[in-house]
């Protein structure tokens, strides 16, 4: 069997059961494992596969997002133990950004009792939730207001990020993968969380582990843009090695 044909019949092979080891492919295409890893190494390349310890998956795209009101019944208790773990890593006195999210805002239900914080957000419910906080002073971006999601977002948004610097961003993702970096479905979406990122000095994405290892349309940052991951307990150790590999700090809670 020639390499093309066979390179053909493993992808074939992975589609069917989205997801194989070496040994299985050697087996299955009577081959060394030597030269099933060559050729899932060149199939990785096509971004179709994606190689894991001793094997490979598909890879698997994010398309568009739920609603906030769906997405905040989704891995709820996960998302409370990374918001409890990003305030941790927030200091009194700190200039920080927080995205807009329902992870990000379990953040900000951390953040109540700190002292002279400002907390840059462009959402609503992040605001909220800090309003009677007495020691932390909120700036609410401005833009268009996302219903379905208490977003606000545009090029109000966009330009007051302009004009900011603080010390860390909180950015949430609905995809985030170890080699194309964080990446997003919707194209209006992308420039402001590529603001919060130029503004800020230390970038913390924070998501649950279904987000991991997912692809997306738009890039909105590279892997090497990314300081640290913070995720839950509840993804494998692949994806931890991986984001790690590529030189992030990994907190897995």
């Amino acid at each position: 069997m020639l390499a093309a044909e066979r390179k053909h019949r493993i992808l074939e092979y992975v589609r069917k059961h989205n997801t194989a080891t070496v040994s299985t492919l050697s087996k299955e295409f009577k081959v060394h494992e030597a030269t099933i890893r060559r050729d899932l190494s060149e199939i990785e390349q096509e971004g179709v596969l994606r190689r894991t310890h001793g094997g490979v998956v598909m890879e698997e795209w994010t398309n568009g997002e739920p609603t906030f009101n769906e997405r905040s019944q989704q891995s709820t208790d996960e998302k409370m133990r990374i918001g409890r773990m990003a305030a941790s890593l927030v200091q009194d006195g700190d200039h920080i950004i927080i995205d807009s999210g329902t992870t990000t805002l379990h953040i900000a239900r951390n953040l109540v009792n700190h002292s002279n914080l400002t907390v840059v957000t462009n959402d609503i419910n992040v605001a909220s939730e800090l309003r009677d906080a007495p020691g932390v002073k909120v700036i609410l971006t401005g833009g268009e207001l996302y219903p379905s999601s208490y977003m606000v977002n545009g090029m109000l948004t966009d330009y007051a990020l302009k004009s900011l610097h603080v010390v860390k961003a909180f950015i949430g993702t609905p995809a985030l993968h170890p080699q194309h970096g964080l990446m997003h479905p919707e194209a209006q979406l992308v420039p402001t969380k590529q603001g919060m990122i130029h503004a800020a000095r230390e970038i913390i994405v924070v998501t649950d582990h279904r987000k991991l290892g997912k692809l997306s349309l738009h890039t909105v940052a590279p892997t090497r843009a990314i300081h640290t991951l913070i995720t839950g307990i509840e993804a494998s150790e692949e994806d931890i090695d991986s984001y790690k590999a590529s030189g992030m700090t990994v907190y897995v809670v």
